[in-house]
């Protein structure tokens, strides 16, 4: 009987102090029109920062031209660019203050650009010797853009292309070669040996002149010559005939001596072994 009025206010108190914490907390929470603000705002605030950022440029001598690169960096500071013509790169001296930097260039393609057989060709780059990740953002007739992945701890990056200062104009000069008269060389004439005519009789005997030649006679038969247009034994062939012939005969009558002198000899041996066995 006694607790029910304790209760009773107890509870009444609970329910003031939680309705006086809802209404603090609906003063402290910002209505609508605070939000709105606040993400216009925000908006304004990533807009005017991209431009700013993108405003950034440093300048490169490239053979003793200047010429301004515009870049953004997250993550990373550029202190100094450089130009190797010899490599046709640019070295980017960085500060990486995060895990992993990014860097997004443009190039103006009168600057510096990288071309293969008259087409765009991938840029080389390298983040302290070491292939680095990029990614080519933007390509217009005008310009390229690229976005580089640096890691921490880099402090070179090193872009590599394939030409500088591609707006320069070269003036080709015509040289004409000296025209070269042909001389006609004229060929020593040689002239030929005149010969002249040759009667039959030049030749050696058995032969005729034909075509300048000396030739063998062939209208009179073998052995044979010409004389005086009649074929006669030619004297060589007569001669060696007459040499064979007593040549035979002297073989002939040689042996025929040869075998009675044989048959002598045996006779007188036959005789000679016959009074040989009478006497004994």
């Amino acid at each position: 009987m006694f607790l029910r009025p304790f209760l009773r206010l107890k509870f009444v108190l609970e329910n003031k102090n939680m309705a006086s914490f809802q209404y603090n907390q609906l003063i402290h929470f910002p209505n609508l029109n605070s939000l709105m603000k606040l993400s216009l705002g925000l908006v304004f605030f990533t807009i005017i920062s991209t431009a700013l950022v993108y405003a950034e440029t440093i300048p490169v001598n490239v053979d003793g031209n200047s010429f301004d690169v515009q870049y953004a960096s997250t993550g990373l500071s550029v202190t100094e660019i450089e130009s190797d013509t010899e490599s046709m790169s640019l070295i980017f001296s960085v500060d990486v203050v995060d895990l992993t930097g990014t860097l997004d260039v443009t190039f103006e393609r009168t600057f510096f650009d990288s071309i293969y057989d008259g087409d765009d060709d991938l840029f080389f780059i390298l983040a302290d010797g070491d292939e680095a990740i990029s990614e080519e953002i933007k390509t217009t007739s005008q310009s390229r853009s690229l976005s580089i992945k640096v890691p921490s701890g880099t402090e070179e990056l090193e872009i590599i292309g394939s030409v500088f200062d591609n707006s320069k104009s070269f003036e080709f000069v015509l040289v004409e070669e000296p025209i070269v008269e042909e001389q006609i060389v004229e060929e020593p004439i040689v002239e030929e040996p005149i010969v002249e005519s040759m009667f039959d009789n030049s030749c050696g005997l058995g032969t005729i002149l034909k075509n300048n030649m000396c030739v063998l006679d062939e209208r009179c038969g073998s052995g044979t010559v010409l004389v005086d247009g009649e074929c006669i034994v030619e004297e060589s062939s007569v001669k060696s005939t007459t040499v064979s012939k007593s040549m035979s005969k002297e073989l002939i009558i040689g042996m025929v001596v040869a075998l009675v002198i044989a048959g002598i000899i045996g006779i007188i041996l036959g005789l000679m072994s016959k009074a040989n066995k009478n006497n004994n």
